[in-house]
C-alpha cells in the first residue's frame, strides 16, 4: 500500500484540477507520514484546497505509550469497519488527493523495490480520500487526510 506519493508541484495541475483552487501554502514534493500536502474537498462555500497531513491519525496525536500504526490507507473494503476511519466515512468527509505519482513496493525479486505508478503521459492524478479535522494543543485546527485502497480488485 502506498506510504509515499509524489505531489504536484505547486504551479501544475491547474487545468486538470480547475474547480479547485491553487494550494497557497508550500509543500514538499515527496509525501510520507505527516507531512502537510493539499487535498481537495467540499467546504461550506463550495469546493477547497486545505493543507492536511497524510495519515488519517497524525503521530501527535497518538498518546505516549500507545502503539502507533499506519493510517496512510484506508481499506475500502472495512473503512466503515475501522474506528480510524469510521467516523471520517459515516460523516461523509470525503477528498480527492492530488498527485503527481505514488509509490508502492515490489517484492518479485525477493526485496521491496520502489515502483512509480502514474499517468503514462504524466499528467496530474487524483486519489480518492477522507479526511479529518483535529484539535491541536494551542486550540488551532488541523486536517489529515488518508488514501482509500481497494484489496480485493475481484469484488468490483
Amino acid at each position: 500500500m502506498c506510504t509515499s506519493y509524489e505531489a504536484n508541484p505547486n504551479d501544475a495541475g491547474g487545468e486538470t484540477f480547475s474547480l479547485f483552487p491553487h494550494p497557497d501554502f508550500d509543500y514538499r514534493r515527496e509525501i510520507y507520514k505527516d507531512y502537510f500536502a493539499p487535498i481537495f474537498r467540499r467546504g461550506a462555500d463550495g469546493y477547497e484546497t486545505v493543507p492536511a497531513s497524510f495519515g488519517i491519525v497524525p503521530r501527535r496525536h497518538i498518546p505516549p505509550g500507545v502503539k502507533a500504526f499506519d493510517t496512510m490507507n484506508s481499506r475500502s473494503e472495512t473503512i466503515g469497519e475501522k474506528r480510524s476511519f469510521s467516523g471520517a466515512w459515516k460523516n461523509l468527509q470525503l477528498c480527492l488527493v492530488p498527485c503527481r505519482s505514488f509509490f508502492e513496493p515490489s517484492y518479485e525479486s525477493g526485496k521491496a523495490v520502489r515502483w512509480r505508478i502514474g499517468m503514462a503521459d504524466g499528467q496530474p492524478l487524483a486519489i480518492a480520500g477522507l479526511w479529518r479535522q483535529w484539535t491541536e494543543p494551542d486550540g488551532a485546527h488541523s486536517n489529515s487526510f488518508s488514501m482509500l485502497t481497494v484489496n480485493d480488485i475481484s469484488r468490483f
